[in-house]
């Protein structure tokens, strides 16, 4: 269970932090490849950690032609993640559930009507997502618009060019307002990593958003040139790490984007593991952002239990 007292709350802006970070690259790709070459889980020990993975994955629709009844079958299969057939051959008693349902603010309340009384949440992307190129404002109002339709998780994007101009007081406030805006819903900072250029941003950016109060970071909106990547994610939970020696707060990580396949989750799961520990494998502190995922992790255990494969087509997510 989460501990509460390591919430974050965030921080007073303290730009000495972060200011002279340096990033080694080439020490963060060989690490990164390291977690895919050496660290995979066979057989039954695959099969429990991709049912767990299913566990950590915000099961998402963000397409321009999303209908309510998509959002309608993706919350069936948000509270039905695993194909009953292969539940009973796994020996399940009980349905496997994703975390949460991600949506466009416009479907939110579909969204919570759909997984109501599950304990499934709904996170809504907001401030003008994907490019967050919107007014405050009106990105404000439309965190508040989301929170009201029920949304218990709100994934905010960042302002890029705040951090091309190294103006990290701007993005902190920036934040800081999208987090009070947040009320009792978890606040999701999307650093869009693909677009600010180095990892020293990411990691600036990371710290600065835990000081504002996000309660995870997540790499993409999904909709970038360049999504989730190992050496952007270690680079991020290290930031995570360093930020919580620093206060004791715990905050969640989120990579999405381009996280397709079950040996793409064992790898970053294996990677929280030994950055951040055990304790980071639940979904109050790790997700994956993800359309497609949950389909291969079904063919995955679905081979395990029956030493078959079926089609990705009869694993349909909505």
């Amino acid at each position: 269970m989460l501990d509460h007292s390591k919430e974050n709350n965030g921080m007073p802006l303290d730009e000495a932090v972060f200011r002279d970070a340096r990033v080694n690259l080439s020490a963060l790709e060989r690490r990164s490849k390291a977690f895919a070459a050496r660290r995979s889980v066979k057989k039954a020990h695959q099969a429990a950690w991709l049912l767990r993975a299913i566990g950590l994955i915000d099961l998402t629709t963000l397409a321009g032609d999303d209908t309510v009844n998509r959002v309608k079958r993706l919350c069936g299969k948000a509270k039905m993640a695993l194909d009953p057939a292969i539940q009973a051959e796994l020996g399940l008693t009980r349905p496997v559930q994703t975390a949460a349902v991600c949506v466009y603010p416009t479907m939110v309340e579909t969204a919570a009507l759909g997984v109501a009384g599950t304990g499934i949440g709904v996170a809504s992307v907001a401030t003008g997502f994907p490019a967050g190129l919107i007014p405050l404002d009106l990105k404000l109002a439309e965190i508040r618009y989301a929170v009201a339709s029920g949304a218990t998780e709100i994934d905010i994007v960042i302002t890029r060019s705040k951090v091309f101009a190294q103006d990290w007081a701007g993005l902190y406030d920036e934040i800081s307002q999208m987090k009070d805006a947040c009320g009792k819903a978890h606040l999701k900072t999307i650093l869009a990593t693909g677009d600010i250029a180095s990892l020293r941003n990411v990691y600036r950016a990371s710290m600065v958003a835990m000081m504002a109060g996000a309660d995870f970071i997540k790499t993409s909106t999904g909709k970038e040139a360049v999504n989730a990547i190992l050496p952007v994610g270690l680079t991020m939970v290290r930031a995570i790490r360093d930020y919580n020696e620093m206060t004791g707060a715990q905050v969640g990580f989120k990579p999405a984007g381009g996280i397709s396949t079950a040996k793409d989750a064992l790898t970053w799961m294996s990677m929280m593991r030994e950055e951040l520990g055990t304790d980071y494998l639940q979904p109050q502190l790790f997700r994956f952002g993800a359309s497609s995922l949950l389909t291969d992790i079904e063919r995955q255990l679905e081979h395990h239990a029956t030493g078959r494969y079926s089609a990705a087509k009869h694993h349909a997510i909505s």
